[in-house]
C-alpha cells in the first residue's frame, strides 16, 4: 500500500503545481493584459467558459464544483 500513498502524493503534488500555474496565468493576464508573450492560452477566458458551462448545467454544475472543491481542499 506504500506505492499507493506515493502515487497519491505525486498526483497531489502535480495538482498543486497545476493550480499554482493557473493562478500565475490569471495574475499575469491581469497585470499584462490578454496577450502575455510567454502564455499562449487565454487563461481567464478559459475559466469564464468553464464557469458558463457549469452554470448552464444548473444543479449538476454546482455538485461538480462542490466535488472538485472538496477534492482540492482535502489534506492528509
Amino acid at each position: 500500500m506504500e506505492w499507493l500513498q506515493k502515487a497519491t502524493g505525486g498526483l497531489r503534488s502535480l495538482t498543486e503545481l497545476g493550480l499554482a500555474l493557473l493562478g500565475f496565468g490569471v495574475v499575469a493576464q491581469i497585470l499584462f493584459g490578454a496577450t502575455v508573450p510567454f502564455i499562449q492560452v487565454d487563461v481567464i477566458g478559459s475559466i469564464v467558459d468553464i464557469t458558463k458551462q457549469l452554470g448552464s448545467e444548473g444543479l449538476v454544475g454546482l455538485v461538480a464544483v462542490w466535488v472538485l472543491a472538496h477534492v482540492m481542499s482535502k489534506k492528509d
